[in-house]
């Protein structure tokens, strides 16, 4: 195709894109003029619009019916605690007007909307992430246009039914929350994340890349593949019980799953018993050979076992051991990383990589070479009361998140009883090739600008900068 013809093919969806932007714009400059209290209140109307149970119990049955991923009941509880989650921290937050003054250094900061946000959303969590995006758009005086998967369209529809009602309700312009018209292609992706003001990508890395590359200012979080260490001072039962939640919830849809647990060998026969007791199956040598040629044709990881419960894994791979078909978790040992090792890598499914380590070094060493391969920036997590291993982590392991004692996919994107902010994104920091490195939240959906007034002047002298280094070192 000549250069002339891509372009002709591109103008339908540059035109369909430039549409849909006009009239977000129009509804935003009205909307970017709202009280904080107006702002909160068309906050809660989405918040609603999603918690409602009759609607949330929809959202999730339509979600699993056409993107085939996770479990209805399990998406019910996420888009539920997800969203209560972010409307606690919403709570009192400032985001319109001045939001911070500094008399000592004559700086007063004022948070401003930044337009028309572009939020590309991924079929894993096709309701919740969405009414993530929007409630911390509006947050701050924007207005949103998502970009669903192609499977998560229905979904996003009836969602955008059920925000467009609660907006109507209080008097707010439904174009403030929009989506691109099915069927969802590249092209038309592409545009919106030109033609927007603010891209935020979660989902696939190709997604995130082109974000990145759209020439629009970006917000694209990390690849996930969550290592967990149990080392020999932790409570296995509770570990055991934990990670299990966490594994099996939503068929592993999360980013935040664990995907490899790195065992002391002081614990390791004692741990996999607990996790047997918690409902996982450990494969022997040849059922884990059987499990890889179909879990990972040709080295990728196959869509059919994404998000899928064991039973269904264990049919697609020949598997019948009545042990591995009833369990929750499929378990396979491993000792390497790397492309010849696949299971070291992000799995997205109900299946956890075993890994035995002599001592804390060799866990860090081991936990290392799985990021090094893949999963980098994301986060990690250990159980242990060992404060000492903790602080190693957080010091050298370049992860954005250490999680403690705690089910990682859970407790990762905000947790009742953690203080991370409530989010389905997570930023990975330039390990993990992302502008951020903290969960996505509210702050990243405003500009601040700044009120700058003179004060008395604070030059300090030369000796006050240079004196002690001088002295030091007779310069």
């Amino acid at each position: 195709m000549s250069k002339l013809e891509s372009m002709a093919a591109q103008s339908p969806a540059r035109e369909t894109v430039a549409g849909l932007i006009q009239r977000a714009r129009v509804a935003q400059k009205v909307f970017e003029r709202s009280t904080q209290a107006q702002l909160d209140e068309a906050v809660t109307a989405v918040g609603w619009a999603i918690m409602n149970p009759e609607h949330n119990k929809a959202l999730a049955e339509i979600a699993v019916k056409d993107t085939g991923l996770g479990v209805v009941a399990d998406k019910i509880e996420k888009n539920h605690r997800k969203t209560l989650g972010l409307l606690r921290d919403l709570q009192g937050a400032k985001s319109t007007g001045i939001i911070a003054e500094f008399p000592e250094k004559g700086i007063v900061e004022i948070a401003r909307a930044m337009g028309v946000i572009a939020a590309v959303v991924p079929s894993t969590n096709p309701g919740a992430t969405p009414a993530n995006n929007i409630i911390n758009a509006l947050k701050c005086g924007n207005a949103v246009i998502l970009a669903p998967s192609p499977k998560g369209h229905s979904t996003s529809t009836l969602l955008l039914q059920y925000i467009h009602k609660e907006l109507g309700r209080i008097g707010a312009p439904a174009d403030l929350v929009q989506q691109l018209p099915a069927p969802v292609t590249r092209e038309l992706t592409s545009e919106l994340m030109k033609q927007a003001d603010l891209v935020v990508v979660t989902g696939s890395q190709n997604n995130v890349r082109a974000g990145y590359s759209s020439g629009t200012p970006c917000v694209g979080v990390g690849l996930g593949n969550v290592v967990v260490i149990v080392d020999d001072a932790a409570d296995l039962a509770d570990a055991a019980a934990k990670i299990m939640r966490s594994k099996a919830f939503d068929n592993a849809t999360s980013c935040s799953s664990e995907n490899s647990l790195i065992i002391h060998e002081r614990v390791y026969d004692r741990m996999i018993a607990a996790l047997a007791a918690e409902g996982a199956a450990l494969l022997s040598s040849a059922e884990k050979d059987t499990l890889q040629k179909a879990m990972f044709p040709g080295g990728k990881l196959s869509p059919a076992v994404t998000a899928q419960p064991v039973k269904k894994i264990c049919a697609i791979a020949g598997l019948t051991r009545p042990a591995l078909v009833e369990a929750r978790c499929l378990m396979v040992e491993e000792s390497g990383a790397g492309r010849s090792h696949p299971f070291s890598g992000e799995k997205l499914s109900p299946v956890l990589t075993i890994y035995r380590a002599r001592d804390f070094d060799h866990a860090f060493s081991v936990m290392r070479a799985i990021y090094d391969y893949q999963g980098n920036g994301h986060s990690c997590g250990i159980h242990t009361k060992n404060d000492a291993n903790i602080a190693r982590l957080g010091r050298e392991m370049t992860v954005c998140r250490v999680i403690v004692n705690q089910a990682h996919a859970i407790a990762n994107g905000g947790s009742f009883d953690n203080g991370l902010p409530f989010s389905l994104s997570m930023g990975c920091g330039t390990w993990g090739r992302n502008s951020i490195s903290d969960n996505l939240n509210y702050r990243h959906f405003m500009n601040i600008t700044r009120i700058v007034r003179p004060i008395p002047p604070r030059e300090p002298s030369l000796d006050e900068v240079f004196g002690g280094y001088r002295r030091k070192h007779g310069v």
